[in-house]
């Protein structure tokens, strides 16, 4: 026995069998569409109730689902900014109080 030999030797793999034994690669592409099912068409997801699109890389609304929320939007908007007004006002009350002190 050698003393630096290399005792691993795998065992030759068998040859392969045919790839594909479906004829569909034989079709033309519309006819693969029908017969795979291919056709996805726009990828859609619904949250919270709101159902949306994705056309154009951007996601979009669908018609249907944004006019029972549009009473909530407004509603969440007019909130938002007197949110923001009474912010503005207390950071001024603030400036004044930290002007006072100094």
């Amino acid at each position: 026995m050698p003393l630096f030999s290399n005792t691993f030797s795998p065992k030759k793999t068998p040859p392969r069998k045919c790839a594909s034994l479906s004829n569909l690669h034989l079709l033309d592409r519309s006819t693969r569409e029908i017969e795979l099912g291919l056709e996805y068409g726009s990828p859609t997801m619904n949250l919270t109730g709101q159902s949306l699109k994705f056309e154009n890389g951007q996601w979009v609304a669908e018609s249907g689902s944004i006019t029972g929320d549009r009473r909530e939007m407004l509603r969440l908007r007019k909130r938002n900014q007197q949110l923001e007004e009474e912010n503005n006002l207390l950071r001024l009350k603030v400036d004044i109080l930290l002007d006072m002190v100094s």
